[in-house]
């Protein structure tokens, strides 16, 4: 049986900022903004997590829309609920939601992912929503389907993307993008001064 959403998990989910709806895309699409980092993995069931998007969020998309997903800093161990959660939200979409959405751009996505859904994102992800899916590597590659002004970044992404700007082999996963590692040399510097000696 399904748990009823309460008013203070409502309150709880809305503080998160894990979803939120607002403005339109370049060519006039709603925006529904999902911020990875937010998602309380470990203290959010699954069902509860539909209760609340069938009650909060499905009525609002209606009409086309478009996904922003940023993955910036997820991390497994803390906010990624895991792939069968992930797969059973997908499956509790209505069909006219799923309909709706036209695009999904995955914003900062790391290498493991990319490597984890290009194997099995076309099984997982029935219906034509891998072939929606966008990769984006940087901000200003959004800002060219996305009105800048109109979506609400949060200051940690763009933090991420200026260190993406100055390290840009953590896109190949060829540098760790872990905080206890910045100060390490890069692989591809050893390697680099080894073959000059």
């Amino acid at each position: 049986m399904v748990e009823e959403l309460s008013p203070e998990q409502i309150k709880l989910i809305h503080k998160l900022n894990l979803f939120k709806i607002k403005g339109r895309d370049k060519r006039g699409r709603k925006i529904l903004r999902i911020i990875g980092k937010h998602f309380p993995a470990k203290s959010l069931s699954v069902d509860l997590l539909k209760k609340y998007l069938e009650v909060k969020i499905f009525p609002k998309l209606e009409k086309p829309f478009v996904v922003v997903y940023v993955h910036t800093d997820v991390h497994k161990s803390e906010n990624f609920p895991g792939i069968s959660v992930l797969r059973s939200v997908y499956d509790a979409i209505p069909i006219a939601v799923k309909q709706n959405l036209e695009a999904v751009y995955f914003v900062h996505p790391d290498l493991q992912s990319r490597i984890f859904l290009a194997t099995f994102g076309r099984f997982i992800f029935t219906g034509g929503l891998y072939a929606k899916l966008r990769y984006v590597s940087r901000l200003a590659y959004l800002w060219e389907h996305v009105r800048r002004n109109e979506m609400e970044v949060p200051e940690f992404v763009y933090d991420h993307d200026e260190e993406l700007e100055y390290r840009p082999m953590m896109d190949y996963g060829l540098e760790s993008d872990h905080p206890r590692v910045y100060g390490a040399p890069s692989p591809v510097g050893i390697y680099s001064m080894r073959c000059i000696s």
